[in-house]
């Protein structure tokens, strides 16, 4: 097992960025950098032993400086959306950055995907993995507070890539952390993921009207397009779905930081399955709808439309304007935690 630190190039306003490369027993390996605390390449071997890319994202800095769609980014303060862009907590309004269109996405213009964290190597008998924190300013994106953030990446030879999470502040506030990898168990470049086959253990989920803001309704998934409680692929039933899948699953209620399944995922000809846990209430399913063929990611290949999955472990979207959601509040004195895991089998 080894981690490996070299240069990743600079920012706009001039901060040295780095690139951390970990490689547990099984030379599988992953790479992350200090930028948004993105996972830029994961390496894993399919049941030959050959090794693929399988998360899509860029050789160099520039382009996730020009900007993308959240490729490997850790998302912050709030992953998903917050209507309006805009919450009241203890009788105040908060108004936030909109940055889509009139509503609040992954943290607003700089979110935690666009700033540089402090990072720390870390290795010992279980596993390597690199330590990253950020202080996000009172008023940072309209938030509310100093939220002083780490995330921690642990990467096993049982194939397993952790991500524990962490925050004080002085001042309540709203939090929800989550990661935005896109994956392709084939590889990334490979063609789409509608011949993937999905496994969600989730009865419910939140439907979402036109600007995919939750409508406040907890929704059984039998009988439609949404339910994934068995194995099915991707694309079976995608064209029921209006846009494709970008949607909040409801699983099952667990004990406080318990990790239970939330997910799994296996290539066609089953070369490669995936499965994530998480303490979290609830998985963001999305399915690459916005891809458009346009990206030219690693060694030049191009990411077409639903050319990879995203399943991000979270709180509801909206949270702090759906009372009847899973409180997204954190108040001086406590401490916000979670964990999720992406495991990965040949």
């Amino acid at each position: 097992m080894s981690v490996r630190k070299e240069s990743f190039g600079k920012t706009k306003d001039g901060k040295e960025v780095f690139l951390y490369t970990l490689v547990n027993g099984n030379h599988s390996t992953v790479k992350i950098t200090n930028f948004g605390g993105i996972v830029t390449s994961l390496l894993f071997p399919d049941k030959s032993g050959r090794m693929d890319d399988i998360v899509l994202g860029f050789d160099t800095l520039d382009p996730y400086l020009a900007g993308d769609p959240y490729f490997g980014a850790l998302i912050g303060r709030y992953g998903n959306r917050i209507a309006k862009a805009r919450f009241q907590l203890n009788g105040k309004e908060y108004v936030l950055a909109a940055n889509e269109g009139r509503n609040h996405l992954h943290g607003g213009i700089v979110g935690f995907d666009k700033v540089v964290w402090n990072a720390s190597e870390m290795q010992n008998g279980s596993g390597v993995g690199l330590q990253l924190t950020y202080l996000s300013k009172d008023g940072e994106e309209g938030y509310p507070g100093n939220l002083d953030c780490t995330a921690t990446y642990s990467f096993n030879d049982k194939n397993e890539l952790s991500i524990d999470y962490s925050a004080t502040t002085d001042r309540p506030t709203v939090v929800n952390l989550t990661h935005h990898s896109y994956f392709n168990l084939k590889g990334a470049g490979s063609g789409d993921i509608l011949d993937h086959l999905m496994m969600i253990p989730a009865d419910k989920f939140t439907p979402v009207d036109s600007e995919l803001i939750p409508t406040g309704e907890l929704k059984a998934v039998a009988g439609s397009a949404m339910d994934f409680t068995q194995p099915r692929t991707i694309g079976s039933r995608i064209q029921d779905v209006t846009g494709g899948y970008d949607h909040n699953y409801v699983l099952a209620e667990k004990a406080p930081r318990a990790l239970s399944l939330a997910a799994v995922v296996t290539a066609p000809g089953s070369v490669r399955k995936m499965e994530v846990l998480t303490t979290e209430p609830g998985i963001q399913f999305y399915s690459g709808n916005f891809l458009d063929g346009t990206i030219k990611g690693k060694g030049g290949k191009i990411y077409p439309k639903h050319g990879a999955f995203c399943l991000e472990t979270q709180h509801f979207p909206d949270s702090p304007n759906q009372p009847a959601f899973p409180s997204t509040v954190l108040n001086p004195g406590e401490t916000y935690r979670q964990q999720t895991m992406y495991r990965f089998i040949a």
